[in-house]
């Protein structure tokens, strides 16, 4: 007979990453609310997971290569090339994006 293997149970209360990373953020704000403008986010951190489709911390309502396709289109801002490796956006171009949807 083989052992049987049991998980420990998710706790329900315990704050998400998100929360746990900026703890002066409250919970029904996002963390892109408390970013300067300055800062940079990469793909990751704008779209939403296919994962977590429900996540309320990705500021965009869609998914990974749909924004690429809007960048493709000249639709959505265009990326900054940080280093070889990482692509991202500048806040205050995202902001200006949403507000420019939201007025539309």
């Amino acid at each position: 007979m083989s052992p049987t293997i049991t998980r420990p149970k998710r706790n329900s209360t315990a704050p998400t990453t998100a929360l746990a990373l900026n703890p002066g953020v409250k919970p029904n704000q996002s963390v892109f609310d408390q970013l300067p403008d300055s800062a940079y986010l990469r793909v990751s951190q704008l779209v939403r997971s296919p994962k977590h489709p429900d996540s309320k911390t990705a500021p965009l309502p869609f998914s990974a290569p749909t924004l690429w396709r809007m960048v493709a289109a000249q639709k959505f801002p265009a990326p900054h090339k940080l280093s070889t490796r990482v692509t991202a956006w500048q806040v205050r171009q995202v902001r200006a994006w949403l507000q420019a949807q939201a007025n539309a």
